[in-house]
């Protein structure tokens, strides 16, 4: 019953007079048109054929009626529930999986049948009862509304962001079809999977909690917040000291459709580009607040460590590394020979140092150091976001090499790499490097070689069981995607 119903119900009745007069005089009216006919059919030379004929006129009039009456019933038609799911009605709250609704022969049949998860958005007026037309659309092709967001625009209108589940054999193709003649328009629709069905609060505390621990992790929170997009760290200095063009954000960020510039707390710019579908405002103020978040706690690396005992009866301590190893691993880089450096940067040796700063940085990957007994630190790990892919590279210090010191470090790395969600890692190094393929091939992936001019490329293919030796600080708070950044220099 809605509101105005049920305050008519409670309102008491009015006693009018004039309705009482029309009353009077309608019921005189009948009693004499009644004492009229009663006398022509007594006293009328043909009263018995008018009195028959007046009962099948009543007859007839009666069973027009019922037909009539059943033909154009004001009752509303049966619900059709979606396969494998409830009815939607624009009554029930868009989304609500438990809205009621009649069985029916299509949902039987589909009941067992395969379903796909979609991810959609869809821009809409923003006027009453445009995202009941839409709703309703969506249900008429059997579609479930697992999850709904509202992110509205400065200029009018609202993007809907679905997550549906929809029949197997309805194409995307007809589900864009359906949302377009039901208003919506710039849509777009890609394949969710099961990491999508946690709620939005939970997710973003899920990755506010991830970026509080680790402030490596920013970049990839920001690739799980905003889906697939390319992530761009820019540094606020060149390897030669000079100012970047681009990393001069303003604190409050930009946001121009596709791209959003939000100020680096460790300095510089992070650029977030995604081509095929503009930012909202809504998703510019979460990826601020995750920014913010980061500039607060400052610094930080996860402090953990393992310490691991050598072959020959060496102890050595495995753990994550920052800007605050750039002294120590400097001066590993002065006790290391021209060759080893040679091998790991297979550029100009003299600029080696000046990489330091770019790989230690946890905005372009994670570091692990090897130290020693006494604090000396003999070896270093990285895991690099390189665009789609991700790049793992090694230098151990002359005295410690042939130890296992770089296959620990690789299968570590390569652990990371898998929480992470990558595909795929890479090393570039020379054909010389025998002891780098050696420890490549020690990891029991499938390996793929590629040699051009000298420069070997080895990569290791991840979509096997993910290697041993995860550090206890690596679990992960969920599955983030891979992320893009720029190349490193070689």
């Amino acid at each position: 019953m809605t509101d105005r119903t049920h305050a008519s119900a409670q309102r008491p009745h009015r006693h009018h007079w004039r309705r009482d007069v029309v009353e009077l005089a309608a019921l005189f009216c009948a009693v004499a048109v009644a004492d009229a006919i009663a006398n022509l059919v007594v006293h009328g030379p043909r009263g018995p054929i008018l009195l028959v004929a007046s009962a099948i006129a009543l007859l007839v009039t009666a069973a027009f009626h019922t037909w009539w009456a059943r033909r154009h019933s004001h009752a509303p038609p049966p619900s059709t529930p979606p396969p494998g799911g409830p009815a939607t009605s624009p009554a029930a709250a868009p989304g609500d999986a438990s809205a009621p609704g009649d069985a029916s022969a299509p949902a039987a049949a589909d009941a067992a049948g395969a379903t796909t998860l979609w991810r959609m958005r869809t821009t809409v007026r923003d006027q009453p009862g445009s995202l009941a037309v839409l709703c309703t659309a969506l249900a008429r092709n059997g579609v479930d509304i697992l999850t709904l967001q509202t992110h509205p625009l400065p200029e009018g209108g609202t993007v809907d962001e679905f997550l549906l589940r929809a029949p197997q054999h309805l194409p995307s193709s007809d589900l864009t079809r359906a949302v377009s003649r039901a208003g919506g328009h710039s849509t777009w629709i890609e394949r969710a999977d099961a990491h999508d069905l946690v709620d939005t609060p939970t997710r973003l505390l899920g990755l506010a909690t991830r970026t509080a621990l680790d402030a490596a992790e920013l970049p990839l929170a920001l690739r799980q917040l905003l889906g697939r997009c390319t992530i761009h760290s820019i540094p606020a200095t060149t390897l030669s000291g000079r100012p970047n063009a681009g990393a001069d954000a303003p604190v409050e960020g930009v946001l121009e459709a596709t791209v959003m510039r939000l100020r680096d707390p460790s300095g510089g710019a992070i650029t977030v580009e995604r081509p095929y579908l503009p930012f909202t405002p809504t998703e510019f103020a979460r990826a601020r607040a995750l920014v913010e978040l980061d500039a607060r706690l400052g610094p930080r690396v996860p402090r953990s460590q393992d310490v691991l005992t050598l072959p020959e009866g060496n102890e050595i301590t495995v753990r994550r590394a920052d800007g605050s190893d750039l002294p120590a691993a400097r001066a590993m880089h002065d006790r290391c020979s021209e060759r080893t450096l040679g091998l790991r940067y297979h550029g100009p040796v003299a600029d080696a140092d000046r990489y330091l700063g770019h790989l230690l940085s946890p905005r372009f990957g994670r570091t692990l150091a090897a130290t020693t007994a006494s604090g000396r630190l003999v070896a270093l790990g990285h895991l690099l976001w390189d665009g789609d892919e991700t790049e793992i590279a090694l230098l151990i210090e002359d005295d410690w090499q042939r130890r296992g010191i770089g296959s620990e470090l690789l299968r570590r790395l390569v652990a990371m790499a898998v929480e992470a969600g990558c595909d795929s890692v890479y090393a570039v190094t020379r054909a010389a490097n025998t002891g780098m393929v050696a420890a490549m091939r020690g990891l029991g992936l499938p390996i793929d070689y590629q040699i051009e001019e000298g420069t070997l490329v080895i990569t290791a293919r991840l979509d096997a069981t993910p290697v041993g030796a995860r550090l206890p600080y690596e679990l992960p708070l969920g599955l983030p995607h891979e992320h893009q950044a720029p190349r490193r220099p070689h």
